[in-house]
């Protein structure tokens, strides 16, 4: 019998409404006040569905707001680095009574998504979350920025989900709950599972971070995020394509499991690394693979300070472990993959490329070095940026 780790909090709480009852709640969301959701608050809603979020049972209240946000855990003591919240206009939470339903419908899509059960709803100070939870109040990050954007009212209480989005749909083959990840680990005889965020294609460094995880974990879950990014981000369809072909080229095709997860990135760094972490401990994975500047943007966080966070929190609040690697890089001098820890050559030896400098290459046609990034890699990234100026 194979040992898995448990969820956050020991059990898993998907909130999807299925089978018996869906229609007659349906029915009834039909005729309840509707609250739209942002594009973030509709990703959180769906994590909430699969049992990412475990174990939350909907939209946060005031106590596991304000705590979480000034000691990263739940009023219960739980430990939880990220708000997640769903903002309404004042003038309209003025008028949802307490314990009363209403819609939840995504903004963009108008799609129904499921029903919230207002336990509270309270007023919230914008810029003590910023500078607690991104550390910065600066409206140039990205999360700062969808911060400031919200309502100035949130709205908390359990949630039942009717929706997956467009998921299921656009990523047949990848696309997993929870349950699903821990039923293939198990299918496969693996107790140690590591974990890889990813937003961006996998360039060589990446592939290294993986293997070194591989050398000493039963298997690896290759775990790109595909709710929305960054403007200037690769859109999830072309990293798909560099996911599928550097997997079929260079990884061990029986060690290895491409899934994607519905979350919309908040670059928070630290903080969103513990949540990385939480969300991988319930898709059933053991370690979580963190690498240099881990969910950070630009300069605001240290490029190990997602690697620090994990020090200060307490023996047992987490059962996922970090997987902690150094910079990485191709050494001419070494000649092969190295890290900062291994390698005794200055940085004139070491092929490294800005995520700037890679565009402007890729744009302009001139092709990156093979130590940056496998060619077939480079060659899809080549069209995509070709495509952009046809």
């Amino acid at each position: 019998m194979i040992k898995q780790i448990l969820p956050h909090g020991g059990v898993l709480k998907p909130l999807l409404v299925d089978g018996q009852g869906r229609c007659s709640l349906l029915e009834l969301a039909r005729h309840l006040p509707e609250v739209r959701l942002t594009s973030r608050e509709t990703s959180d809603l769906i994590m909430l569905a699969i049992g990412a979020f475990s174990p939350l049972e909907g939209f946060m209240c005031r106590k596991d707001y304000i705590s979480v946000v000034k000691d990263m855990h739940l009023a219960d003591g739980t430990l939880w680095p990220i708000p997640i919240t769903c903002s309404a206009p004042k003038e309209q939470a003025d008028r949802f009574a307490l314990g009363s339903d209403v819609r939840l419908v995504d903004d963009e899509s108008g799609e129904l998504m499921g029903i919230l059960q207002i336990e509270e709803k309270f007023f919230y100070d914008k810029k003590l979350e910023a500078t607690h939870v991104f550390r910065t109040e600066d409206e140039k990050h990205p999360g700062v920025t969808k911060l400031y954007s919200q309502h100035d009212a949130l709205i908390g209480g359990p949630v039942k989900v009717f929706s997956e989005g467009p998921y299921p749909t656009v990523f047949p083959i990848h696309y997993a709950r929870p349950a699903e990840t821990r039923a293939t680990f198990a299918q496969k005889g693996w107790s140690t599972v590591a974990a890889f965020q990813t937003r961006n294609p996998i360039h060589r460094s990446h592939e290294y971070c993986t293997k070194i995880a591989l050398e000493i974990c039963d298997g690896i879950l290759i775990h790109p995020l595909v709710g929305k990014l960054k403007s200037d981000d690769i859109p999830a369809e072309v990293r798909m394509k560099c996911y599928e072909v550097l997997l079929d080229k260079y990884y061990p095709k029986s060690r290895v499991v491409l899934k994607v997860y519905p979350m919309e990135m908040r670059y928070g760094g630290p903080r969103e690394a513990v949540l990385h972490a939480i969300i991988r401990q319930n898709f059933g994975c053991s370690h979580l693979i963190i690498g240099r500047d881990h969910a950070g943007v630009g300069s605001y966080y240290g490029p190990f300070d997602a690697q620090r966070i994990f020090d200060d929190i307490p023996e047992g609040e987490l059962q996922i472990k970090p997987l902690n690697i150094d910079w990485t890089f191709w050494c001419k001098a070494c000649d092969g993959m190295a890290s900062t820890k291994t390698c005794p050559h200055d940085a004139g030896q070491r092929v490294l490329i800005s995520g700037t400098k890679l565009r402007d290459m890729l744009a302009s046609g001139d092709m990156p070095p093979q130590e940056f990034s496998r060619p077939e890699v480079l060659q899809i990234l080549m069209d995509y940026y070709k495509s952009l100026n046809t």
